[in-house]
């Protein structure tokens, strides 16, 4: 098990250097494992732990002192808190114990007793899609949002972020019944801000080349050139699961027309993870090929 500092911005081995310092860490708990390597229940205990730490980077700060390396320092501080057994881990907040937890837990348990010093698993979803969001990774976002709104449902805020990345991906339909699952006592000035981009990504969709194409779609069904004429518009004018649908319809006829596979492929990848448009448009695709 390495515990290097330098290995994650979260895990830290503790030692008489930073112990001060480690301990008076600001804006996340402290997870302070008293840890041995001649303790099976500690090896456990620390795989949990990582987990932890993997799972919540924003708020924990796992903080291992490994009582073999460190025995004089571990010695002082179990001292202090009365340590009994090991595994034992002290929870701190702004540098005070909030918790002794001692002896094994699993993840579950861990999860529990943390649950109420922890965000809520949607705020921390929603700190994660602000955070892909401002690196300008948009699907990312995208994904965080979605598994904030999954996670609860009726959590309004939510529901406006999710809402908002949709509209910022075109998913105008999503946004729609988003918005419209909002009640009236809870729209605010971003629901009405949010509404105002939905019917500009609405009207966008009424661009007058687009509706002429549609047309010459209509007029010739069997065209696969004016479909993908049509595929192509569709994507410049950002609308890109338009244009997917519009593909897959010229691939149904041919399989090698042209670039339409390379092309369906590649733009289908810019999708965000998980979505569910991806998902059925990558299974159809699929059944035409196998």
């Amino acid at each position: 098990m390495n515990f290097s500092g330098a290995q994650m911005t979260n895990r830290i081995s503790v030692s008489p250097e930073n112990i001060q310092a480690t301990l008076e860490t600001e804006n996340k708990l402290i997870l302070l494992n008293f840890y041995s390597a001649q303790h099976p229940d500690c090896i456990a205990q620390a795989s949990v732990l990582e987990t932890l730490a993997t799972q919540y980077p924003e708020n924990l700060l796992i903080a291992t002192l490994d009582c073999d390396l460190q025995a004089m320092l571990a010695q002082q501080l179990a001292q202090q808190i009365g340590l009994q057994q090991l595994p034992t881990t002290v929870i701190l907040k702004n540098g005070s114990p909030i918790d002794v937890v001692a002896g094994k837990k699993s993840t579950e348990e861990f999860t529990q007793i943390l649950a109420d010093h922890l965000p809520a698993p949607e705020d921390m979803f929603l700190q994660e899609a602000q955070k892909a969001l401002s690196a300008g990774e948009l699907n990312k976002a995208f994904e965080f949002a979605k598994k904030a709104n999954d996670s609860a449902p009726n959590n309004t805020k939510a529901k406006l972020v999710f809402a908002d990345l949709c509209i910022q991906l075109n998913k105008t339909s999503d946004a729609s019944a988003l918005l419209g699952a909002i009640s009236e006592h809870e729209r605010d000035a971003y629901y009405f801000n949010l509404l105002n981009k939905l019917a500009a990504a609405q009207e966008k969709k009424e661009d007058p080349k687009i509706l002429a194409l549609k047309q010459d779609v209509e007029n010739e069904p069997n065209s696969l050139a004016a479909k993908e004429k049509l595929a192509n518009a569709y994507y410049e004018n950002g609308q890109i699961e338009e244009s997917l649908h519009v593909q897959l319809e010229i691939l149904k006829k041919d399989l090698n027309y042209g670039e339409c596979k390379k092309n369906f492929l590649e733009l289908l990848a810019t999708l965000p993870k998980g979505d569910k448009v991806a998902l059925d448009l990558r299974r159809k695709l699929y059944s035409l090929l196998y």
